[in-house]
């Protein structure tokens, strides 16, 4: 199966990985988090301002590589605390109305202390 880095924008430079990959239609998408396009990070110490940048990074990334958050079919979602859980899941329903990719939630210590959340998904690419 052919694979292809894509080129992606309206997100920060990556650092020594790649933001997706494509394999044949399945698009991989790196664990995105509460950095802006300029490499800012967003939201110190508040979960809803991580995470709303958290699904517009995963939004951007989709767009570069011609899909939608419709187009995702499973999503990791890794948090620094349970207690966030409620907030991540109000987040992710302003971006999923109708359709709930499937999930699964770990609670860790992430690559910082400030990062409260970081998702990682894969789509199928129209």
């Amino acid at each position: 199966m052919l694979k292809k880095l894509v080129a992606v924008s309206g997100v920060h430079k990556p650092r020594g990985y790649s933001h997706a990959v494509k394999a044949g239609n399945l698009l991989f998408i790196a664990g995105q988090v509460a950095f802006d396009a300029d490499g800012n990070f967003v939201g110190k110490g508040d979960i809803e301002a991580q995470a709303v940048q958290v699904f517009e990074n995963l939004k951007a990334v989709l767009a570069s590589a011609g899909a939608t958050l419709d187009d995702v079919v499973k999503m990791t979602t890794y948090t620094a605390r349970r207690e966030y859980r409620h907030a991540i899941i109000e987040v992710r329903a302003r971006y999923y109305k109708d359709y709930f990719p499937t999930n699964t939630l770990v609670v860790t210590e992430l690559a910082t202390p400030d990062f409260l959340l970081e998702i990682e998904a894969v789509a199928v690419c129209p």
